[in-house]
């Protein structure tokens, strides 16, 4: 009887459980609970509902006991950078505000007054990106000083629900790397740089590698939920654990995971932190095994998932209304009916505009840059949602440049993974733009790359290598050639 293994999975917009076992050598999935993400204004601030989110872990734990089939480890990843404040009772501190709120406006200057951009950039290799959790802590400092005063321990988001299942903190490898803190050559919190941004050093302990135990379930989570399972940490950043799902056969082959962000690159060995790097804006996520994903973040379908909730009249945050909702419910195969019948409209936007990131109206913000660049200005859904695609195949294939260029290797095929590899339009545009084939799938990469570290851990399977051969054995991975 095979034993299973459970990933939760948590993404911006909702969280899946999903059970993974081997069977004759194949990895099985079965999703036993889905539950939604959302956020919340708060002290005005834009804030994710923790409790709701923390409802839904445990709601999914117990979907496993009522159908039998109880996990032998549990694995949880999030997205990255957003974190808690504990203080001595273990008690939050502050609220955990969302990496799209807009309090980390201008903190970049606060914090290049202490050390320079590029100093940052060769200290932990981690692109300039205005939601990183180090523009996020010097922004608490400022409005806040009194709750970093009261802080005893800061906590990623996973970290915070493993230590709410099991009563142990550990702070994560890959998602701490996420901060812009952690010094990527010495693969540990740069205390040094800690110091200068005048941030508590108490905050900043131990890091732990996925494949680590955090702990079994606390007796009262046990009794709640009717068993017991160890804790075990996966990649807890998304991205870290989708890279591990790419089921390449060689290291000419660049990785996509496409969700709500777009993120491309390759795995290194070493960090790659020259100006030419930091002036492309390229990251180095530290991965599984000290495997660095050098890639970039693109906005992804995040533009796509506003413009329905949009149409769909749905606010991303609540109390927010939209005003381009028809009646009609649009689906993503309509959106991208709509986009292949406008096939003919050529206006593109910069898809990692700042003005992307957290807009009151997506619809708005690519209109509104369309106006400013002189470009026609899209009118109807399909020329929206044709700009959309067409300006994200053109940051891939911008991106896929970049990497040849600064990592001097030719790149001979794109392997996406995530829920946006179901999306056939945007894989032939992403295949075309670029001239390479395109192979699409698994589709829950970042569930399959998190059960992969609970696997490899519990000796399910001896490497990596054995692990990728496996899904490459499991899943349909479709071929789209430019």
């Amino acid at each position: 009887m095979s034993e299973y293994y459970l990933a939760i999975d948590i993404g911006a917009s909702s969280g899946r459980h999903i059970l993974g076992s081997v069977q004759d050598g194949k990895i099985v999935l079965e999703e036993v609970f889905r539950f939604d993400n959302k956020q919340v204004h708060k002290n005005g601030h834009d804030c994710w509902d923790m409790d709701n989110l923390w409802s839904g872990i445990l709601g999914g734990l117990k979907a496993c006991k009522a159908l039998g089939k109880l996990p032998k480890t549990v694995g949880i990843d999030t997205w990255a950078v957003d974190y808690v404040l504990l203080d001595k009772d273990d008690k939050l501190v502050g609220d955990a505000v969302a990496y799209r709120d807009s309090r980390t406006e201008g903190m970049d200057k606060v914090v290049e007054a202490a050390i320079p951009a590029e100093s940052l950039y060769a200290k932990t290799g981690i692109q300039k990106q205005l939601f990183n959790t180090i523009y996020q802590l010097v922004a608490q400092r400022q409005e806040h000083p009194e709750q970093l005063e009261k802080a005893e321990s800061l906590l990623m988001i996973p970290d915070y629900f493993n230590f709410l299942l099991t009563g142990v903190k550990k702070q994560e490898y890959t998602n701490a790397t996420s901060t812009n803190l952690v010094n990527a050559r010495e693969k540990n919190w740069d205390i040094g740089l800690i110091t200068r941004l005048g941030l508590p050093k108490k905050l900043f302990g131990e890091l732990s590698m996925p494949g680590a135990a955090v702990g079994h379930f606390t007796k009262e989570i046990a009794d709640e939920v009717g068993f017991d399972a160890v804790v075990v940490l996966p990649a807890t950043h998304d991205t870290g654990s989708a890279f591990l799902a790419v089921p390449a056969k060689d290291d000419h082959a660049a990785y996509l995971s496409s969700g709500t962000w777009s993120l491309l690159g390759v795995e290194n060995e070493e960090p790659i932190t020259t100006l030419e790097s930091q002036r492309q804006n390229f990251t180095n996520e530290g991965g599984a095994w000290y495997r660095f994903r050098y890639l970039k973040n693109i906005m992804g379908l995040w533009m796509i998932q506003s413009i329905r909730r949009e149409l769909n009249g749905v606010a991303y945050v609540a109390g927010r209304t939209s005003k381009y909702a028809d009646g009609r419910q649009w689906s993503f195969p309509d959106l991208i009916e709509a986009a292949q019948g406008a096939n003919r409209f050529t206006s593109m936007v910069d898809a990692n505009d700042p003005s992307f990131l957290a807009p009151e109206s997506m619809i708005d913000a690519i209109k509104d840059y369309c106006r400013q660049t002189g470009q026609k200005v899209p009118e109807s859904v399909g020329e929206i949602m044709q700009c959309v695609y067409l300006s994200l195949a053109q940051c891939y294939k911008e991106a896929i440049s970049g990497l040849e260029l600064i990592c001097g290797k030719r790149y001979t095929s794109i392997n996406i993974v995530g829920g946006g590899c179901q999306d056939m339009y945007l894989n032939a545009m992403t295949a075309r733009a670029t001239g390479l084939p395109v192979y699409a799938g698994p589709i829950e990469g970042t569930a399959i790359g998190n059960l992969i570290v609970q696997f490899i851990a519990d000796g399910v399977f001896a490497d990596l290598h054995q692990a990728r051969t496996a899904i490459r054995a499991s899943f349909d991975i479709k071929t789209i050639v430019p």
